[in-house]
């Protein structure tokens, strides 16, 4: 299951669950809408990975398990 990550690991700019501006990787790096393309061209930086739209949790399942409130920064994240 993802971990809905609550900010962009390069700006620190928050992110909703809901946000359709949430990029991630396949390491689940997460990235604002403007950082993974002004940025990164949607490649992930840490991996080098494509960065794709993330997946929108649905409400009922959001509240069966909800997003991560861990903040993770670059330099701060898993290593991939």
């Amino acid at each position: 299951m993802l971990e809905l990550r609550p900010n962009c690991e390069h700006c620190d700019r928050d992110l909703a669950p809901e946000s359709r501006d949430a990029f991630i990787c396949t390491f689940e790096c997460t990235f604002c809408r403007d950082c993974a393309e002004s940025v990164f061209a949607y490649r992930c930086p840490n991996c080098g990975g494509n960065l794709v739209q993330r997946p929108i949790r649905p409400a009922e399942a959001l509240r069966r398990h909800p997003a991560s409130t861990r903040r993770v920064l670059a330099g701060q994240g898993v290593d991939p």
